[in-house]
C-alpha cells in the first residue's frame, strides 16, 4: 500500500495555473489545512504566505514572500506586519479591512494591491483569510 502524498508534495506538484474552486490563487487543500500548516508547507508554496496574530504581529513569513520583498523571515517574524514590516499596508484598504475582519471573526477578502516600501512598486494579488477552525489569520500574496 502506498502512502498518500503529503501536503508539501501536493503543493510542489500543483501547477501554478490551476485555478482552485475558491476563486483565488490559494489552493483549496491549503485553506483546508491551515490549522496544521508548517513552515515547510508554507515554503513549498509558489506564493507568499504570512500568518498574523489578531493584532497584526507576524508569526510566519515564507520563503516566496522573503524573495519578493527582500525581507528575511527572521526580520519579519515577531514584528507588527502593518507598521514595522510593510508600512505601505498601514491604510484603510489593507489594515482597515484586516481589523474589520478580525473584529467580525470572519475574514475572506481578495484584492489587487501595489507594494512600495523598500522596493520598486510591485503589483500583487492579496488574499486575506481567517481560518475559522483554527482561529488563525493569513495573508497570501502572488505577484500579478
Amino acid at each position: 500500500m502506498t502512502a498518500a502524498p503529503s501536503l508539501r508534495d501536493r503543493l510542489a506538484s500543483t501547477a501554478a495555473s490551476r485555478a482552485p474552486s475558491n476563486g483565488t490563487f490559494v489552493p483549496d487543500d491549503v485553506l483546508a489545512s491551515l490549522g496544521s500548516f508548517t513552515r515547510q508547507d508554507a515554503d513549498a508554496c509558489n506564493f507568499g504566505v504570512i500568518r498574523l496574530d489578531d493584532t497584526g504581529k507576524c508569526l510566519l513569513f515564507n520563503k516566496y514572500q522573503s524573495e519578493v520583498t527582500g525581507v528575511a523571515p527572521v526580520t519579519a517574524e515577531g514584528r507588527h506586519w502593518f507598521t514595522q514590516t510593510a508600512p505601505c499596508t498601514n491604510n484603510s484598504l489593507f489594515y482597515g479591512n484586516f481589523k474589520k475582519g478580525i473584529a467580525a471573526g470572519s475574514l475572506n477578502m481578495v484584492m489587487a494591491y501595489t507594494f512600495t516600501y523598500k522596493m520598486k512598486p510591485t503589483n500583487v494579488k492579496v488574499h486575506m483569510y481567517r481560518d475559522q477552525t483554527s482561529n488563525t489569520n493569513w495573508v497570501f500574496m502572488m505577484k500579478a
